[in-house]
């Protein structure tokens, strides 16, 4: 057994949603569900335990105008850390965060490479950005250098349209999501209106995020494929002051942005009600602060979806979709404690009583 101390977590651990345990150990920054022997130095922790938070959709080492430095992304992920999120899907960063890696006491991060949009369609600094004859190139140079997943930008507002519009044609998605499965990567991209959404689908894309265009008609599709949606609400909250500045120029662009937001919660609630999987993500970084995910889980459960299966989108069944693990055995001890069951009112997630990261305990 190492120097390091062992510790100890009593009241209700929550390895799963209905798999209630009375404690756990951690050895050498990882979990048991035995009591170690010879153990000396025993730190003990009470409370509701989860696994560390899921955010799904978050950027460390974006900021308002692209790349931060390593100063700047450090605060990120602290502040990320503070709230309890100890596993991030960075959904696109232009910044190389690979030396969080070696950071023991940082959330745990699986990247997405750096945005691909198309030219002067996304928000300058952010992306690669470059023609339909390209996408494939750049999605396999971003699959390389990802964690297993790729992030297209499917749609931007196009200025001669006045709009809303999509970035890629079928067959270059086609082509380009072909070759990030072949290279073993999922992709994901950011859509916000409805018309990008089919082509993208049966084009084999994995995950949508923002999804706020999902109409009747194509919510069974998703759900046949299996596609999955971050919806990022808290950023969809900030639609009608976007609209509200783009207004004079584009009034048709803000009057969609407009519908988008007011439809917000029931096309949540009616993606969730098909079976489509929905998980949680904050869209911080960028011009959203970290530290998010109880706002988000809150905001979840305001759309309709069940308190549990809310929770459940930033804990147990948001790690098995990332292919991590949650409070298994030998698992790295990534966990949260609270002061009472966050199953039974999830606004507890704003206000952690102790994280523990690989181990240690931090805040």
């Amino acid at each position: 057994m190492s120097d390091h101390p062992v510790l100890h977590v009593k009241g209700r651990v929550l390895a799963g949603p209905d798999d209630v345990r009375d404690e756990l150990w951690v050895v050498d920054g990882r979990i048991s569900h035995d009591r170690p022997g010879g153990a000396r130095d025993v730190r003990t922790v009470t409370g509701w335990a989860l696994p560390g938070l899921v955010d799904a959709h978050c950027h460390v080492g974006l900021g308002a105008h692209g790349p931060v430095d390593a100063d700047e992304a450090e605060k990120q992920a602290l502040a990320d850390r503070e709230a309890g999120t100890l596993l991030i899907r960075d959904a696109g960063s232009p910044s190389d965060t690979r030396w969080v890696d070696d950071r023991d006491d940082l959330p745990k991060i699986i990247r997405a490479g750096r945005h691909i949009a198309r030219t002067r369609r996304y928000i300058r600094g952010y992306a690669h950005e470059i023609e339909p004859d390209d996408l494939v190139a750049y999605v396999a140079q971003e699959a390389r250098r990802g964690d297993g997943w790729v992030k297209l930008v499917g749609d931007w507002i196009d200025r001669e349209v006045g709009d809303l519009a999509p970035s890629w044609p079928r067959d270059a998605a086609e082509a380009a999501i072909a070759e990030a499965h072949r290279l073993g990567a999922r992709v994901t991209a950011h859509c916000f209106a409805e018309n990008s959404l089919r082509d993208l689908v049966e084009a084999g894309i994995d995950c949508i995020e923002h999804a706020t265009g999902l109409t009747e008609d194509l919510i069974p599709l998703f759900a046949e494929r299996g596609v999955a949606i971050v919806p990022t609400l808290v950023n969809i909250a900030t639609f009608p002051r976007l609209a509200d500045g783009g207004e004079s120029k584009f009034p048709r662009w803000s009057a969609h942005m407009r519908r988008l937001h007011e439809r917000r919660y029931d096309t949540v609630r009616s993606a969730y009600d098909a079976g489509i999987p929905v998980f949680v993500g904050t869209d911080a970084g960028g011009t959203l602060p970290h530290g998010l995910v109880a706002a988000e889980v809150a905001e979840l459960v305001t759309a309709g979806i069940p308190p549990l299966d809310a929770l459940a989108a930033t804990t147990w069944t948001a790690r098995a979709w990332l292919g991590r693990p949650g409070l298994e055995e030998g698992a790295p001890a990534d966990l949260v404690v609270y002061d009472t069951d966050p199953r039974t009112d999830v606004r507890v997630l704003a206000d952690p009583r102790r994280v523990v990261v690989n181990g240690r305990v931090t805040a």
